[in-house]
Parts: C-alpha cells; sequence; structure tokens
C-alpha cells in the first residue's frame, strides 16, 4: 500500500470518542491492534468493570492487596510520582469524591457534610505498591481509585508504541480530545493540534508538534449548573473535596508522555497560575498553554516558536 495513504478509523473506548490516522504499508493491521487494545486496557483498568484490577483494588480497599497486570502496576506506580510532586493536587484516590459529584444526573452539589466524611478517604498515600510481589491495595475501606485523570494518557502512549511495532512511523491518536502524535505528517511538515477556546466557539490557536502529546483539561469538558444557577465543572480539588478554584479555566500541556500530559494538566489546572508554572518547570521537555478566568493566555517559553494563536487573541509568554 502507498506509504503516503492515509487509513483512518474512530470507535469508542475507556468511556469517550477515540479517532485515529495512520500512514505505511502496515496501517490497517495496526489500527485493528490499537483498538484491541483500547478493549484490552479497558477491561483491566475500568473502575466500571466488575472485574477489572482496579474494580478489585477498590472492593478490597482496608481487607488486603491484589495481584495486578504490569499495565496497572505502571500507570499506579506513575500516578504516585505525579501526587509527590504537585503534593498531591494530583490523587487518583479521588474516588469517593468522584461518586459524590455525579456530573451525569446531579442538580445539585453534594452536602457539605459528605464531602467532609469523603476527604480522610482521600490520600495516595494509603495507595500501597508492593514492588516485589507486584501487588496493590488500599488502607482503608471505602476508598477507591479513579484514573480519570491518566487513563486516557496511558492508554495513548500505548497506542503509539503499537504503531511503532507495525513499523508505522507517522500517525496520531484522538481520545476525547487528548491527542498524540507519532513522527511528523508524511510530507515531513509537524502536525498541528487545535487548542480549543475556553468560552468561544473556536479555537484558541494551534500548536506545531512532533512526536509529543497535548492534552487539555479545561472547566468547559463537563460541568452542571444549580437551581441558583452555580456552575460546577468536573476538576476536583482533592484537598478542599470541590472543584478546583485556582483562577484558571483551561491548561493545555504538551509533553512527551500523554500519561505525563494527562496527569500534569489536572495538577496544574488545580494548583493555579503560578504554582503551575513551577510545577510544569519540574518536567523536562513539557511545556503549557494556560487560560485564566479573565481569558488571558500564558504560554510557556519553550512553545514560543510553535504555538500559533488564532486571531485576535493575546499571547503572555512565562
Amino acid at each position: 500500500m502507498d506509504k503516503s495513504a492515509a487509513v483512518e478509523a474512530a470507535h469508542t473506548g475507556m468511556g469517550t470518542e477515540m479517532a485515529h490516522k495512520a500512514f505505511g504499508r502496515h496501517a490497517i493491521e495496526a489500527l485493528k491492534a490499537v483498538q484491541n487494545e483500547s478493549q484490552r486496557l479497558e477491561r483491566l483498568l475500568s473502575r466500571f468493570q466488575q472485574e477489572s484490577d482496579i474494580s478489585r483494588i477498590n472492593r478490597s480497599a482496608g481487607i488486603k492487596c491484589e495481584n495486578v497486570s504490569p499495565e496497572t502496576y505502571e500507570i499506579l506506580l506513575h500516578a504516585i510520582e505525579c501526587s509527590v510532586i504537585s503534593q498531591g493536587l494530583f490523587d487518583v484516590t479521588v474516588g469517593p469524591l468522584v461518586d459524590l459529584w455525579d456530573y451525569k444526573h446531579a442538580l445539585e452539589p453534594p452536602a457539605n457534610n459528605k464531602i467532609e466524611m469523603a476527604l480522610p478517604l482521600v490520600n495516595y498515600k494509603d495507595l500501597e505498591l508492593n514492588t516485589v510481589q507486584k501487588t496493590t491495595g488500599l488502607k482503608k475501606s471505602g476508598q477507591s481509585v479513579d484514573l480519570g485523570g491518566i487513563g486516557k494518557g496511558f492508554a495513548s502512549d500505548r497506542f503509539m508504541e503499537i504503531f511503532k511495532e507495525y513499523g508505522v512511523t507517522s500517525a496520531f491518536s484522538n481520545i476525547g480530545g487528548n491527542v498524540s502524535t507519532l513522527g511528523n505528517k508524511p510530507d515531513g511538515s509537524p502536525w498541528l493540534v487545535g487548542i480549543r477556546h475556553p468560552r468561544l466557539n473556536g479555537l484558541l490557536g494551534a500548536v506545531e508538534v512532533t512526536e509529543k502529546a497535548v492534552v487539555t483539561s479545561g472547566d468547559y469538558e463537563r460541568y452542571f449548573i444549580d437551581k441558583e444557577g452555580r456552575r460546577f465543572h468536573h476538576i476536583l480539588n482533592p484537598i478542599t473535596g470541590y472543584p478546583a478554584e485556582s483562577g484558571l479555566v483551561s491548561v493545555t500541556v504538551v509533553a512527551n508522555s500523554a500519561m505525563t500530559a494527562d496527569a500534569l494538566s489536572t495538577a496544574i489546572f488545580v494548583a493555579g497560575l503560578e504554582r503551575g508554572t513551577a510545577l510544569i518547570k519540574k518536567y523536562s521537555g513539557a511545556e503549557a498553554v494556560l487560560v485564566d478566568e479573565k481569558l488571558r493566555v500564558y504560554v510557556t517559553q519553550g512553545l514560543r516558536q510553535r504555538f500559533q494563536a488564532s486571531v485576535e487573541i493575546n499571547v503572555n509568554y512565562i
């Protein structure tokens, strides 16, 4: 098959829409393998699937540790590292809070006393990983892991590995807005990934990338409005138990790893502009586009030559 011909596929998985494009002789086989992998990872990592590793860990909270797959162990290890670096602003043990803030059905926020009861259950330090036996568990009954802030990124990185295994050198995957790229486009030019404007119908701008992931966390993705007209978005601060109020409305991270970008975009959103800027400097090769509640746009220096702002968007480089 013509190496310059594109093969595309779209499917649902991990609770979202996925779309892929690949170029090369074995692109069709690679896309089939990617789709199979998305199903396999969902069976391992979804807390909504009864027999997944995560469901077993959650059911055994406060009782025992569970044997888990290498993939589950890897993602949890990475999650804890991000929690340590962000001082708990990212925390995969946020499950009890996620259950309280039911965005699909909620009409009002949870009662304060329920949040106060759930908060002691959210603590990444209670997630135990045994490096020798590759087991993991939660210390307290009622605790639960939720990979919503890192799982799609892990899957995206895995998809790029599969493309490479099939000899594909040019590809991209879009998992619910999380974009990963392999190589350049077939003509040698970088991929151009658009970044959605958090308040207007259109793009804030676009970033040129080669072999990078581009992941956005925004307050516009999932939210509900209560009867008093108050808006509650889905990105929770694990320390307060409430939706993050850091002054940021959108955070896009560009990094070598989609898993890193996924967790880091969440942590920065919770941290705010000043702490978030300091946080991103702890990750080599990571850059960001931040938008505050006054719709001011901040772009880190490493993207100065790669970020293309839309018309009438003023950029502050930090």
